[in-house]
């Protein structure tokens, strides 16, 4: 076949899987099956592999970038993102709308109603029809460049109709986690171990934050558009709800749930009636928003400091309700915290039957006079278990008790210590039963060694059968130990064995990150990884060594040194070594051409004429790192017009300031 025609198959099957794209995920109108979808996508897999010279950075393959993202530059806002002033009660809305009235010197007529989607703002530019970058909204002025996550997001499309080619606009929109995919990313965080996520929005805010495309994909995300800001070229409107339908025609997935209101009185009777229908939604919303319709009245009515006077958001009242805590049950983390959790009679909230919320500590206990026995208020705004806000003290019958944290650990039986300082309590023995389960669970779970189907009931049995004392003993299972446990036949043996053995083979940041030192997350982990390249260098390390270390502060530095002084710990990896788990890495030298900033770190303050995506790829290219904040550690700082308060540290500190000029000759631009 003639290279014309390979392109131009190439070109009709990125057309004909961008059109099923819109029907599934903006129109939920799906024309084809799965399997069809995915023979087109396979389809021009083939090609473009066989012709990486027509892969397009708009082609769907190209949604999931192979590599992750180090830092995330900044974004900055052409338009300030302002927040929304909030309402919470019609009386509220009414002076909202005289307000506006008195502004303008007349009544407005219309107002659109949206529901206010509990997510992440976010904002996506594109030029030519296609997507160029895309950032959250941080502080209003500037956020944090995500685009190779956005690009992850099916319902985000990569380009747009033909009425979009050749134009330059701006959409904003929110970014949420559906219920589903919410209750499914727990239900794997639980069988790994691992925390609970709180809610659908903290969940949302986690994922994008994430610096692996091909995780934050895994999480299904969904986006809704509710704004749109021309450019060059790009016609506008005189009523905001004609531009997002014109947002629609382009294949952006705008809610179907918005009003256009004649007068506050339709407002409120709209507002009215999703409060009473929000829980029917497939996804979280919190609230609803009201802009008037008028383009030109917005731009008359203008803002304050931080928010536009018009549009307003009206939150929802939490969901509360009240009912008996029974008892207060002490349990003990992987780090020994001991958390008190309150029982409860079970009681419907918010389209769930609670029956347990958290209490957090010892402090909160007593600053809220909670007892057992009392009947207490809860209220859950999507959380996956809800809070106790207060008591009920009018209905005492003096038979309720005090809480004490035990001196004794309830598993156990340890010492349990509270550090000076801290609000949290602590069972000071590393042997305690609690502690081991859940430092197994941790080791296995997704974002340590990621040891599939290695669950809570698995490694609950494991202990009781005496088959695991601590997470170095998962590598000398067999299949002949693991077939005694309930519900573990022959097969799932096989493939558990399969996935505690290709463990082994993980990054060191996994490992590092999976002995579950405290203080130290996925990002440290990996900071740690690339500077001390291996866990014998990394044990026998001073806390000056670990001080000197990019984003490793004293505390940190400390509970590393503390955690290799434990004989147990070291025991442990003295035994994950001789199970051949990878304890270190080969030194990632740079390369000796094109390498020249290798080691070099940039921070950039002042508005510069080149994009600040551009100069950090820049950076980048030549082998540096870019970040946000200056410190000694800082190599140059490069200061543009109207400089914030960054230039005057580095001249404090004494690290080189240099113009944009200086900038590109280093860089070689």
């Amino acid at each position: 076949m003639a290279r014309e025609d390979i392109a131009r198959k190439a070109r009709r099957l990125r057309e004909a899987i961008a059109h099923h794209d819109r029907k599934y995920y903006v129109e939920d109108a799906p024309e084809i099956s799965d399997a069809e979808y995915d023979a087109l996508v396979d389809e021009l897999k083939a090609i473009e592999k066989a012709h990486p010279e027509l892969v397009t950075p708009d082609s769907p393959t190209q949604r999931v970038g192979d590599q992750p993202t180090k830092v995330f530059p900044p974004f900055r806002h052409a338009v300030p993102m302002l927040s929304l002033d909030n309402t919470y009660s019609k009386e509220e809305l009414i002076e909202f709308n005289d307000r506006v009235a008195r502004f303008l010197g007349l009544e407005v007529r219309e107002y659109v109603v949206e529901l206010k989607i509990d997510g992440v703002a976010v904002a996506l530019r594109y030029e030519g029809g296609a997507l160029r970058v895309g950032g959250t909204r941080g502080d209003g002025e500037t956020g944090d460049e995500i685009t190779a996550n956005l690009r992850t997001i099916r319902s985000v499309p990569l380009s747009v109709k033909a009425d979009g080619e050749g134009l330059a606009f701006e959409v904003r929109g929110e970014v949420y986690m559906p219920r589903k995919a919410f209750d499914r990313a727990n239900e794997e965080r639980e069988e790994a171990g691992e925390p609970l996520f709180a809610n659908p929005r903290n969940a949302c805010s986690g994922s994008l934050k994430l610096q692996d495309p091909r995780e934050v994909a895994r999480r299904q995300l969904d986006a809704f558009f509710y704004a749109y800001l021309p450019g060059r070229g790009a016609p506008a409107f005189p009523t905001h709800d004609q531009g997002l339908e014109f947002l629609r025609t382009l294949g952006f997935k705008v809610n179907p749930n918005i009003r256009v209101c004649r007068g506050v009185e339709e407002v409120i009777k709209v507002c009215d009636s999703w409060e009473e229908r929000r829980d029917a939604l497939p996804y979280e919303i919190d609230g609803m928003v009201i802009k008037v319709n008028d383009v030109a009245l917005q731009e008359r009515l203008g803002a304050t400091g931080k928010s536009p006077r018009w549009a307003i958001s009206y939150k929802f009242p939490a969901k509360q309700a009240t009912t008996k805590l029974v008892s207060i049950e002490v349990q003990v983390g992987r780090t020994g915290t001991l958390t008190p959790v309150a029982h409860l009679e079970p009681v419907p909230l918010g389209g769930v039957t609670v029956k347990r919320a958290t209490l957090h500590n010892e402090d909160e206990i007593r600053r809220k006079d909670i007892r057992i026995g009392d009947r207490v208020i809860l209220e859950r705004g999507g959380e996956v278990i809800p809070k106790v806000v207060g008591v009920v003290t009018s209905v005492r019958t003096g038979h309720e008790k005090r809480f004490e944290m035990p001196k004794d650990c309830p598993v156990c039986g340890g010492r349990v210590v509270r550090e000076e300082g801290e609000a949290a309590s602590r069972c000071t023995n590393t042997s305690c039963p609690a502690q081991v389960k859940r430092t197994i669970e941790y080791f296995g779970g997704r974002s340590a060694m990621d040891i599939e189907n290695l669950g809570p009931a698995i490694v609950s049995q494991l202990l009781s059968k005496g088959l695991v004392k601590d997470s170095a003993d998962l590598y000398a299972l067999t299949e002949e130990k693991l077939v005694s446990l309930e519900r573990m036949g022959e097969k799932s043996a096989q493939n558990l064995i399969a996935a505690i053995q290709g463990s082994k083979d993980r990054p060191l940041s996994r490992l590092i990150f999976a002995l579950g030192i405290r203080q130290v997350g996925v990002r440290t982990a990996e900071i740690l990884a690339d500077r001390f390249h291996s866990i014998d260098a990394l044990r026998h390390a001073s806390t000056e060594d670990l001080e000197s270390v990019e984003e490793v502060g004293p505390i940190v530095a400390q509970a590393i040194a503390d955690h290799f002084l434990e004989p147990r710990n070291v025991k442990v990896l003295e035994k994950l070594e001789k199970a051949g788990v990878r304890m270190k890495e080969e030194r990632k030298l740079p390369p000796k051409t094109g390498q020249t900033l290798a080691g070099k770190t940039f921070v950039f303050t002042g508005t510069i004429l080149i994009s600040r995506e551009e100069a950090a790829a820049m950076v980048k290219a030549k082998g540096g790192k870019v970040t946000e904040s200056v410190s000694k550690k800082t190599d140059y700082v490069v200061v543009g017009e109207d400089p914030g308060s960054k230039a005057a540290k580095a001249r404090a500190l004494g690290v080189a300031t240099i113009d944009e000029n200086e900038f590109r000759r280093i860089v070689g631009a």
